[in-house]
């Protein structure tokens, strides 16, 4: 047990975390782009506010919490998912004061306890934004046009963006009723949970991927067919800003996504070459979430994107990502002495800005050019010590494997110069 971490968690090694660090910073700079601003929330929250602004009928807070009493006595969990710590960060230190909307952008962990499957694990990490204080159907193209841009930017292709609106707490009312109507007769070909999502909130069978479910959903009435003109506009708006700046989409009017905060537009961006679990992305409006935990009454909208599933996306799709090596400069030397002058010289490389390693194992000459070579280094610096009592090192070019021998007092500034000639 010692060396196996848990079940659904997963170690992300070092030739990984380039990856990571890499969609991180293009996430970070699209955001940049956007005029979002980076926030950080804690890893775990009060219970209640998962309760209060996830909804109590919810899988996540149902089945799926990582939930513990502290030793204060207090009801903690593990956040989920990321939106409504925002929300609690967003009501605690008063931003809604400050000029709006407030366009925020994070980079989070999330626990939930599920069954283990490819791009979802117990502990997973999430790309996200949210805004508050605009209910403009203009933000939420922005907030759809953004993930788009993002994934596009990474080059991924052959991406679906499907959209829905679930309406406003008024016309919902209405649906609800007509929803639990339809299913009155066809109970019994309900799973046991949508039984009992029947009566507490019947929108969430529409959710559901059980196929006898899916099947029972034949004939339903649609959630589009009975929006109020006020959300029936919106969501025309919404798919006409999109169509202006080019985006297609599909009208899927199963999308209710899990979470009961969410209201009008919702959407979902879909990566068919990843089997049944094929969303990359999803997010929607929740006007009333931030009244729900207890401020102000102000509209909302953001999406989560899940990392590891984005990760999967790019191989199962090819794309090569080029990431920098690991070091730009490697010393290799013979002799005790050369050693000993190496180390300074990897020390002053390092203080001028340059990346850089030597060998630790006392290696052959032939090994540690190997290692360099593995490591795709620019530059193999060879100082022996019949060269340092010259006051010289040789200096291999890695991808011409021309090489010449230069002064060690004008080696840094030669090396300084030959890698912003290649930058540039």
């Amino acid at each position: 047990m010692l060396t196996k971490g848990p079940r659904g968690t997963k170690d992300v090694l070092p030739e990984e975390v380039r990856i990571w660090v890499h969609l991180e910073n293009e996430f970070r700079k699209v955001c940049a782009n956007f005029g979002y601003e980076e926030i950080r929330t804690p890893t775990f929250e009060h219970t209640e506010l998962f309760q209060r602004g996830v909804g109590e009928t919810t899988d996540i807070v149902e089945k799926e919490m990582y939930t513990f009493i502290d030793k204060g006595g207090r009801s903690i969990t593990l956040k989920p998912e990321g939106t409504a710590p925002v929300v609690r960060a967003y009501l605690e230190h008063n931003l809604y004061s400050k000029p709006q909307p407030v366009k925020l952008f994070y980079i989070t962990p999330g626990f939930r306890y599920e069954r283990p499957q490819a791009g979802r694990l117990r502990e997973f990490h999430q790309f996200g934004i949210e805004v508050f204080g605009a209910d403009s159907p203009a933000v939420d193209a922005e907030v759809i046009s953004l993930a788009m841009f993002f994934l596009e930017e990474l080059g991924l292709k052959n991406l679906e963006l499907t959209l829905n609106s679930i309406g406003c707490p008024t016309c919902r009312q209405q649906y609800r009723d007509k929803i639990q109507l339809f299913f009155k007769n066809k109970i019994e070909e309900l799973c046991e949970t949508c039984k009992s999502r029947l009566d507490r909130n019947p929108m969430r069978i529409l959710d559901c991927k059980n196929k006898n479910c899916k099947s029972a959903l034949q004939g339903a009435p649609k959630m589009l067919d009975n929006l109020c003109e006020e959300c029936k506009e919106h969501f025309e708006l919404v798919q006409e800003r999109l169509k202006d700046i080019g985006y297609s989409f599909e009208i899927n009017p199963n999308i209710v996504r899990g979470l009961d905060y969410y209201t009008k537009t919702v959407f979902e961006i879909i990566s068919n070459e990843l089997g049944a679990q094929n969303t990359i992305c999803g997010g929607g409006r929740y006007d009333g979430l931030i009244e729900e935990c207890g401020g102000p009454s102000t509209p909302g909208i953001g999406f989560g994107m899940g990392i590891e599933r984005l990760i999967l996306t790019l191989e199962s799709q090819g794309i090569d990502i080029q990431l920098p090596n690991p070091f730009d400069v490697f010393i290799a030397t013979i002799g005790a002495d050369a050693e000993r002058e190496a180390f300074k010289i990897l020390y002053r490389l390092r203080k001028s800005g340059i990346s850089a390693d030597m060998d630790y194992l006392g290696r052959s000459i032939k090994s540690q050019m190997k290692y360099a070579d593995k490591y795709n280094a620019k530059y193999t610096l060879i100082l022996g010590d019949d060269e340092l009592k010259q006051g010289l090192i040789t200096v291999k070019n890695m991808t011409t494997g021309s090489q010449g021998k230069k002064g060690l007092d004008e080696l840094i500034e030669y090396i300084k110069g030959n890698l912003e000639k290649q930058k540039s």
